[in-house]
Order: structure tokens, then C-alpha cells, then sequence
């Protein structure tokens, strides 16, 4: 069959998206006009509610914000005496509807990674601060933040200070974080951890997309220092192992898993091939902890001001008083788990998302104490994959996302259902057969 020309001079493939977008309800005539108007998706949705297995429930529903905007309102309950939760992340990145699969259910956005525009020069490790992943700690806290913890089986959420204990070739060390303070006096070999958490993004006008984030990578490293010995800890098929010495600082922040800084006198078992084994976070044995994530500010902390902890590693704060972005948020209580996805596209005026002073509001009308509600990433990361009924995997939130030319002569191509690639999220698992 001939297809006729594609608008705008699109490649015929593009018209596949159009289709699947008028099958929801949005009519456009070029994707490519989404680069710069995405108000077709300013659409409320009507009110529905889904089962995908025993337990797990999802519901849609609109709500009016001030200055005559809306936002849709995604919620995901899960009863955890009758599905699962578990983190999920991986260094290579994944597609969120990818891990709807087998029993698993549904996935929702996780926490906080390095995000850049440039392909060349990416963390080993893009979790900022904690990621577990099978009791093995990937990447460790630079500083105190809330985390998502399985813990001997259960979900449980705790605020972990940046601190713990830890092995090199079988010798004992404290760690803190680089941005706590060190204890004094410091126990002798004590330690210091940096990661991709220290970076600081950077953004450049672009005539196409608008802008393009990266960093610096030649002043992305360690602070020098004279005094110090800083150590790249790199994960390996045999567990994560020092993979490089820097006598006097200067390590680059993304060569490895993280970066572990010593003061003199250091001891000799620092030494490239050695393995380092975390034994501890705060005070939880690693050995209890399945899989964790680092989360993002509690919606009390948020509205506050009180997110310095997140804003140097993600650029522009998203959570700056006035800026209005999807959110993700997460709660738990008791044996119920809710995530929320408030959706919103950024280059549709009436629908761009919510400030962090509507989120608290927003998790008080639902009766949620707001220092108990916590972000994950949001903006266009914002999305829920869920088992449907229909076929393939469905997904709500960020439908309006593009996958940004990666040169010059390439078009923006729709992404909505899959979004951005990920490295972590939230993977939903069904116990009971449906009825």
C-alpha cells in the first residue's frame, strides 16, 4: 500500500505515532510540532479505575489547580499482603514497560539519576547516592537522605544517615559521606565516599530542543587535595573492587561505582584489585537489605525549601517555589503503598505539572501527611506501566515524550508509551492469580 507523504517532510514511520495517539484522544498532525506546543495533551482525564491483579488498583482522575490549570492525577495502591514491591536499577537502563512481564504487574518512575545530553561521558553507576541490588551495594549515600529499603522482605521507608562500615581486602572501615561532616577525631582509616551525587550539571542554550545539560568532565573529579588517597571502587563480575589510585585527589566522579578518600597514614591494602565489601548503612546490615533506592524530599520538605541535599546533582532544582513539573510520589503506610504520578507536559500552558506548595496540599485533601509523602523522579520521567488487558503493556504520564534528534538531520520522535530510559524504578509483583 503507498502511504501518503508524511507532514512536514516526516519519514513514513512517524506516522504510526499519530494513530496511536488519535486512538487516545490527541489529534495532531506532525510530531514534530510537540517540540514546541504540546497542549493537545492538555486534556482531562476522564475518571476510571483499573485492576490489574488482586491488590494493585489504579485510578485516574482530574483535579483543578490555581492560576486555571489542572493536573491528572495517576494513583497506583498496592496491598503488600497481596503483591509485591521491590527497587529495580541497572547501570545499562531499561524501558519502564519492560518490566511489566511474567507477575509482574506494574512499574512506576524510581529515584533520582544522572540525566545528560551529551552519549559520551555518563557515570559507570548514574543512581545518585544508594542503590542495593541483590544485598550488594551498588552506589553509596554522599549525604543523609530518605531511601526505600527492602528490608528482610518488606518495603520500608527510612531517612539513612551517610554513614556505615565497610571491608577492603578484609580490613575493617568506617565511611561518611562527602558532603557530611567526617567525624572527630576520625577513627584511624576512616574513609570518605564520593560519587556521581557530587557532580554539578551544567546547561547550553540549543536552537533545536532548547537546551542541552552535561558536565564539565575535566572538572568533574574529587577535590584535589595533597594530603588525600583517593580510591575508584569499580563494580566487577567478582564484586566491586578498587580499579584505580589518585594520590592527591582528582578522580573522576563517574570512572566508577564510587570513590573512597583516605588520609594519611594510608594503609597498604589500598590497592588496585582489592575487593571492598559494604557491611553496613547507618545501622542496617547490608546482608537485610535486598534492594534500595535513594528518594528524593518529603512533600513537607519540599514545599519548604529543604531539598540542598538533591539540587546540586539535578541542575535546575525541580524544586525551586514557582516551577511546576509532573511529580511522582510515593507513600507508604502500613501495609499499603501508594504511588501517584501528577502529570503535566511542560510546553502545554495550562498543564505543565505542580509546585511543590500544591503537592503538600494536594497530599493533605488525600489525607496523607505530607513529611510522610516523598518525590521520586518527576518531570518527564513521571510514568506508570501497568498490565493490561488489551495486549502489551499500557503506561499513563508523559505521554507527551520525544526523543530528542541525536544530530542534526534527525527528527523528534514520539516516545510516550515507553518515555525516557531509566535506571531505576519500582516494579509491582502480583502474589494472587487473578479471579
Amino acid at each position: 500500500m503507498n502511504l501518503p507523504p508524511a507532514p512536514n517532510g516526516d519519514h513514513p514511520d512517524l506516522l504510526v505515532p499519530l494513530a496511536e495517539l488519535r486512538a487516545r484522544g490527541i489529534h495532531i498532525d506532525d510530531v514534530q510540532s510537540l517540540a514546541y506546543d504540546q497542549s493537545p495533551f492538555a486534556r482531562p482525564t476522564p475518571a476510571w479505575t483499573r485492576r490489574p491483579a488482586p491488590g494493585v488498583v489504579l485510578t485516574a482522575r482530574p483535579v483543578g489547580l490555581g492560576e486555571d490549570c489542572f493536573t491528572n492525577v495517576y494513583t497506583l495502591t498496592v496491598d503488600l499482603d497481596r503483591a509485591r514491591c521491590r527497587p529495580v536499577s541497572s547501570p545499562a537502563g531499561f524501558h519502564l514497560r519492560h518490566l511489566v512481564t511474567g507477575p509482574a504487574v506494574a512499574a512506576v518512575s524510581g529515584a533520582f539519576a544522572y540525566i545528560s545530553d551529551d552519549p559520551n561521558y555518563q557515570p559507570a553507576e548514574p543512581c545518585l547516592d544508594l542503590a542495593v541490588r541483590d544485598h550488594h551495594a551498588a552506589s553509596l549515600p554522599t549525604v543523609t537522605k530518605p531511601a526505600l529499603l527492602i528490608h528482610r522482605g518488606r518495603p520500608v521507608v527510612r531517612t539513612l544517615t551517610a554513614t556505615g562500615t565497610l571491608t577492603v581486602a578484609g580490613h575493617p572501615h568506617t565511611w561518611t559521606g562527602s558532603k557530611e561532616t567526617p567525624p572527630h577525631p576520625a577513627p584511624p582509616g576512616h574513609l570518605a565516599v564520593f560519587g556521581a551525587a557530587n557532580c554539578r550539571i551544567r546547561y547550553h542554550d540549543d536552537p533545536r530542543t532548547g537546551f542541552r545539560r552535561d558536565v564539565d568532565a575535566a572538572a568533574n573529579t574529587t577535590p584535589r587535595n595533597a594530603d588525600v588517597l583517593d580510591c575508584t571502587v569499580t563494580s566487577t563480575p567478582t564484586g566491586p573492587r578498587i580499579t584505580a589510585l589518585y594520590p592527591g585527589g582528582g578522580a573522576d566522579l563517574f570512572a566508577g561505582a564510587y570513590v573512597l578518600r583516605s588520609h594519611p597514614p594510608w594503609p597498604a591494602h589500598l590497592a588496585p584489585g582489592t575487593p571492598v565489601h559494604v557491611m553496613a548503612l547507618d545501622t542496617l546490615d547490608t546482608a537485610d537489605v535486598d534492594s534500595a533506592l535513594s528518594l528524593g524530599p518529603s512533600a513537607a520538605n519540599a514545599a519548604a525549601g529543604l531539598t540542598a541535599a538533591w539540587d546540586q546533582s539535578l541542575g535546575t532544582s525541580p524544586f525551586r517555589p514557582d516551577a511546576r513539573y509532573a511529580r511522582t510520589l510515593l507513600a507508604l503506610d502500613g501495609r499499603h503503598l501508594t504511588l501517584t504520578v501528577l502529570d503535566g507536559a511542560p510546553l502545554a500552558p495550562a498543564f505543565r505539572g505542580v509546585t511543590v506548595q500544591e503537592v503538600a496540599e494536594l497530599c493533605e485533601r488525600a489525607d496523607h501527611d505530607p513529611a510522610a509523602v516523598f518525590h521520586l523522579d518527576g518531570g518527564q520521567t513521571s510514568k506508570i506501566a501497568y498490565r493490561s488487558s488489551r495486549g502489551p503493556a499500557d503506561a499513563v504520564g508523559s505521554l507527551h515524550y520525544l526523543r530528542w534528534p541525536r544530530h542534526q538531520h534527525e527528527s523528534f520522535r514520539w516516545q510516550g508509551l515507553d518515555g525516557r530510559r531509566l535506571h531505576s524504578a519500582l516494579q509491582i509483583t502480583a502474589t494472587e492469580e487473578p479471579s
